[in-house]
């Protein structure tokens, strides 16, 4: 008997051949499934898992072979293929980005983790929230996340942000922006991480160090 979260993780952790396969109806109907998955809880929850399932079944033919039927989801699901879970199909599928799974999942909860501030805070602010020179980071669910140390205390802003995030493309790779900000750098030694140099006198320090990853790109 296969668990029907078992089969969510090991379709995420071989989503980069699977996605291709499925065709648009599929994949609307699969978020949908995987929407009601985060989104219910109890029965209806392990019902969306169970469904979820038996779509890539039924769409993926053969696709996992010595696998016997699938059971009824478990109340408690802890089911991991290469450290994939349930989730991490629904990050795949719904978030629109690939923080997933046993290394970048790690790395997507530690930058979710460092304070954020959303849309209208921002704006309230008097600054756009969608603008290229911002990180903006999407949360299960959706919520948008813009990591708090690109402002200043008034809500703007920092200028030193604003040219270290067009540098490093932030509004393509909000992810890998975030993790320079947030990880410690070897060409900055002294610091546990860049962030920590802004509101310092070595502030300056970071748009060349910015500058100098860009190049070598």
């Amino acid at each position: 008997m296969t668990d029907p979260y078992a089969r969510l993780a090991a379709a995420a952790a071989d989503w980069d051949e699977l996605h291709a396969r499925l065709d648009r109806a599929a994949l609307d109907r699969l978020a949908l499934h995987l929407t009601a998955l985060r989104t219910e809880s109890g029965g209806a929850a392990q019902r969306a898992a169970l469904l979820a399932a038996r779509l890539l079944e039924e769409r993926l033919p053969g696709r996992f072979p010595g696998e016997s039927r699938l059971t009824a989801a478990p109340d408690a699901p802890t089911a991991e293929h290469l450290g994939f879970t349930a989730e991490d199909l629904a990050v795949l599928v719904l978030d629109g980005h690939r923080m997933a799974g046993p290394l970048l999942g790690e790395v997507r909860d530690r930058l979710l983790a460092a304070p954020g501030l959303g849309d209208a805070e921002v704006l309230e602010a008097g600054d756009d929230p969608y603008a290229a020179h911002l990180i903006r980071l999407r949360a299960p669910g959706g919520v948008i996340r813009l990591p708090a140390f690109q402002f200043a205390a008034d809500g703007r802003v920092r200028p030193t942000v604003r040219e270290v995030n067009l540098l490093l493309g932030a509004d393509e790779d909000p992810w890998g922006a975030a993790d320079w900000w947030l990880s410690p750098n070897a060409w900055l030694a002294g610091s546990p991480a860049p962030v920590a140099l802004l509101d310092t006198a070595d502030e300056r320090r970071l748009a060349g160090t910015a500058a100098f990853l860009a190049e070598g790109e």
